[in-house]
């Protein structure tokens, strides 16, 4: 039978040394020789073929021990000397295998590196041959070797005892002294960098966070890989990477006492580790290191340059390593070049970033300002919690304005960038959300609104049905928790009204909103006088209607005008009414929709019933128009005719807008602008990028082409 073991000296002793493994290699040389004749099945370890490979140069000779090669050679080893490691695979083919006729039963790899794996394909098998890798990792994975060579852990199979590592990081401490030299706290990296870096001293044990977890304000933001402020998911990362989330109260003191105390009980204990790695640069921690080099074991201490106290520095017998040294952050200024970055469509979620957003739009709307001097933004982030200090609200800002969320107008002075997208998106939520709550309590003249009603009704906000935006309940209640949070909405519990026993929480607009500050809500929405309260709608003429409710009436022409077209191109019968007061929810001012659908159920021009849906279990709630209702042709009529209008200024290369309709057509009475806005609504009329009040109309549309009298 013949079997071989082949030994990858230099990645072997290199791997023992990153893992501060202190592995006498005569020993070490005479138990993997032992164990892979065992391994093997041979009677005697004479029968193994054992082969050590390194470049035997760059070794010395301990006192009192021989040479590495010559104690290979002692144990019974043949020893093959390479110098160039690239050729490692085809030196020992070649001086072992290339001229051997007989097939291997049995070939060992001792090595953590993929390097030797091509001899796997060159050498000579028996059909019941095995190929084993013994390392200190699976170096197999994701190799076509996967599913023919067996792994073993080399330290397992021979005993060999690897350093234990605890790690306690004062994570309060490191992240302020980060942010403060000017460093993003990218925690997915942070994590990644801080476990790989335990590994190299050892197996890590324990591992531990301390910080104010969930205290609002007390830490610099913490982004992920994507740059998104992700501070509330911090704690439930590290838990991911076995890191362990201690809380503590915000303050130096509350995290050195923890920390100080954790550690002396722990290194008392007969499994205490070998190695203690404590991440902080405080002068308090002095008597601990004592403590713990007094029993023997090793003090290693990660900190961020200039925060590590001199006693640190200069002790004897610790080992210092610098954070940025290896995790390689990025920094602030990195990003000042940058532009605004693109949406990428991913979940917009409440941030930090989206904190300084709604804060400046608050103090900007009590200002009535749309620049602020730095000041007052950070005393209102402060006022609300979204810092605790002076300076993480300095911090907080000057990253801002490295993201381009901010501008730097001057010294003193800030605007938000409309653009980016933080910015963009965090205002379009606060317009529908604060806007939906003030109008329904000011129209239906209630105290609160419900919660789950409130995120019912939020999932018909058009403006915020953006990619990454509006996706279910989840995210609206999110935001809605935020702008709670934020003090722009206000949560009470009240008791259930079937049972009282029952709390249920309900959403109003605090007293210092009441009055609808002019950039927190829409002027022409909210500020609009309240429509008269009407008996009944049945035998009440349009005109009626257009002069006591003008944006029921305008709506009653959108319904009838899109029920149309939605029926008409799909050959449908009904169209869902969900789906209509979303596509129509941007004109939806002080309950007209359902004033219109009301007015125009009641004079039988439309009819409101429940239908069964082929996608659901459920009852769909549709619309169906008559047509041959007296005002819904004098709706249609008037489409048509503006269609044909739109067609004669599209074929004579006429612009599209208010201005030019009126000109052509001077003598119609049309509503030029609600016509153009319906015209929109129902994708016939596009708006051109960087003209504003001007479209491109959709010749091909499929209404056009009917009204046209065109056919496919």
């Amino acid at each position: 039978m013949a079997a071989y073991l082949i030994v990858d000296v230099d990645d072997l002793v290199q791997r023992f040394k990153s893992k501060n493994m202190n592995v006498d290699l005569q020993e070490f040389a005479l138990g993997l020789r032992g164990g892979a004749a065992l391994a093997a099945g041979l009677p005697s370890v004479e029968k193994l073929k054992a082969v050590a490979i390194a470049n035997w140069s760059q070794y010395r000779a301990q006192p009192g021990k021989p040479h590495p090669e010559a104690m290979f050679k002692m144990m019974g080893y043949d020893t093959l000397n390479l110098t160039e490691r690239a050729a490692i695979a085809d030196a020992t083919y070649i001086h072992y295998f290339s001229f051997d006729p007989e097939p291997i039963d049995e070939l060992i790899l001792a090595t953590t590196s993929t390097d030797l794996l091509p001899l796997a394909t060159r050498i000579k098998l028996t059909r019941t041959a095995r190929i084993r890798v013994w390392g200190s990792e699976d170096v197999l994975k994701g190799t076509p070797f996967a599913d023919e060579i067996i792994f073993q852990p080399l330290e397992t199979l021979l005993g060999i005892k690897s350093n234990n590592v605890a790690v306690y990081i004062d994570f309060e401490n490191i992240a302020i002294s980060l942010s403060e030299n000017g460093y993003m706290l990218n925690i997915d990296h942070l994590i990644e960098r801080f476990v790989m870096q335990a590994r190299a001293y050892g197996q890590v044990i324990k591992m531990s966070a301390y910080a104010p977890w969930g205290q609002r304000g007390t830490l610099p933001p913490l982004v992920d890989n994507n740059g998104r402020e992700i501070g509330d998911e911090a704690p439930s990362r590290m838990m991911m990477a076995n890191i362990d989330p201690v809380y503590n109260l915000p303050g130096k003191n509350s995290a050195d006492i923890r920390i100080a105390r954790d550690i002396l009980t722990d290194v008392t204990h007969q499994e205490a580790a070998d190695i203690y790695i404590l991440v902080s640069g405080d002068r308090d921690f002095n008597q601990v290191v004592n403590s713990i080099i007094q029993r023997g074991k090793s003090v290693v201490i990660w900190g961020v340059h200039g925060s590590i106290s001199r006693q640190l520095i200069n002790h004897p017998s610790v080992t210092l390593e610098y954070i940025e040294d290896f995790t390689e952050l990025r920094t602030h200024q990195s990003l000042l070049k940058s532009s605004v970055p693109e949406d990428t469509g991913e979940e917009f979620l409440p941030s930090l970033w989206a904190s300084v957003v709604i804060q400046f739009e608050r103090v900007a709307s009590r200002q009535q300002a749309h620049q602020l001097r730095t000041q007052d933004l950070i005393e209102q982030l402060r006022q609300v919690g979204v810092v605790t200090t002076q300076e993480l609200g300095d911090d907080l800002v000057s990253q801002c304005i490295s993201m381009s969320v901010l501008r730097q107008v001057n010294a003193e002075m800030i605007e938000l960038n409309p653009v980016h997208p933080i910015v963009d998106k965090t205002r379009a939520i606060i317009e529908a959300m604060v806007r939906r709550v003030a109008n329904t309590l000011k129209v239906r003249q209630w105290q609160y609104v419900n919660y789950g009603f409130l995120l019912k009704g939020l999932e018909m906000e058009r403006e915020i049905s953006r990619p990454g935006m509006n996706m279910d309940d989840q995210w609206r209640s999110h935001w809605v928790d935020a702008l709670v949070r934020e003090q722009l909405l206000k949560r009470d519990l009240i008791p259930h009204r079937h049972n009282p026993d029952d709390l249920v929480p309900v959403i109003s607009v605090p007293d210092d909103l009441e009055q609808a500050p002019r950039l927190m809500l829409r002027d022409d929405l909210y500020n609009m006088p309240d429509p008269p309260q009407v008996d009944s709608w049945i035998d009440m003429p349009p005109s009626v209607l257009q002069q006591i409710d003008k944006y029921a009436y305008e709506m009653t022409v959108r319904v009838v005008v899109s029920v149309e077209q939605f029926t008409s191109f799909r050959n449908f019968a009904w169209c869902p009414l969900g789906s209509l007061h979303k596509r129509l929810r941007p004109y939806d001012a002080s309950m007209s929709f359902q004033r219109a659908v009301e007015y125009l159920d009641a004079n039988g021009i439309v009819l409101v019933s429940e239908h069964e849906n082929p996608q659901s279990s459920f009852l769909t709630k549709g619309i169906s128009l008559n047509n041959h209702t007296p005002f819904a042709q004098e709706v249609l009529v008037l489409r048509d005719e503006f269609i044909r209008l739109l067609v004669r200024l599209y074929e004579m290369n006429a612009a599209i807008g208010v201005s030019f309709v009126k000109t052509h057509a001077p003598e119609a009475e049309w509503d030029v602008p609600l016509w153009l806005s319906i015209m929109e609504t129902e994708n016939v009329l596009n708006p051109l990028p960087g003209r504003t009040g001007q479209y491109s109309l959709f010749r091909t549309h499929h209404t056009v082409k009917r009204v046209m009298g065109e056919t496919d």
